[in-house]
């Protein structure tokens, strides 16, 4: 079956289980980073973009529940967590929710149902996308592939568009060129250097549209939306 590549946040401490998990995943062709600790776990999911977070309740410095409320206070977007443990009283999967999980797997669990439970969490969190997306002068319609600076089309190619819309999700943080190879491309990326050729056509369509350079290269990063 063909699989939509996913940006996977792992956080989990025991060392056995995070290697299975991550080498299954990779093997999907997803991409896994992985924290071994809650503040790891923190630090990452404010930085970066990912699809889900898969996050095991017993961690060894920060309970897992402070782990799901501070992702989901201080992450760019709204990224679903995943709750793993062991924990399978009514209450704990009832307290697990209330802070914010999107989902709840008990351990042990089947790999492949751990699959088709991210797959599910980010195909709900894509539906529920703003039909118009405003900052500043710039408008984009997700579900149109359309994109106005104040209120003039600009015409954009598929893959242009989509760049535009991750920068726009994370905006003001930077996006990695990491994570726009992954977003476009998922787990095939072009052998050449096509995102920076398609960053310069970018620039280029917005440059003639406002005037200015609204695409701001961050050294040894990526990229921002200035707006």
């Amino acid at each position: 079956m063909n699989r939509t590549a996913l940006c996977i946040l792992l956080v989990e401490d025991h060392p056995t289980i995070a290697r299975q998990v991550a080498e299954f995943l990779d093997g999907l062709g997803w991409q896994t980073d992985h924290a071994g600790n809650g503040a790891l776990a923190i630090d990452l999911a404010t930085r970066e973009a990912y699809d889900v977070v898969l996050l095991d309740l017993n961690l060894p410095d920060i309970d897992g529940l402070q782990v799901c409320r501070d992702i989901k206070a201080k992450a760019p977007s709204n990224v679903p967590v995943l709750m793993l443990t062991a924990r399978d009283d009514f209450e704990d999967k009832a307290r697990g929710f209330s802070e914010g999980a999107d989902d709840y797997l008990t351990k042990p669990f089947d790999l492949r149902e751990l699959a088709l439970r991210c797959e599910a969490l980010a195909r709900r969190r894509h539906l529920h996308v703003h039909q118009q997306m405003v900052l500043g002068p710039l408008t984009l319609l997700p579900k149109e592939m359309r994109v106005l600076y104040q209120d003039a089309p600009v015409a954009l190619t598929q893959i242009g568009f989509k760049i535009l819309l991750l920068l726009c999700q994370q905006h003001p943080q930077a996006v990695s060129r990491t994570q726009l190879v992954q977003h476009v491309w998922g787990a095939s990326p072009p052998d050449s250097d096509a995102l920076k050729s398609h960053i310069y056509s970018l620039r280029r369509q917005f440059e003639q549209a406002s005037g200015r350079n609204m695409l701001t290269t961050i050294q040894q990063l990526g990229y921002r939306l200035d707006v």
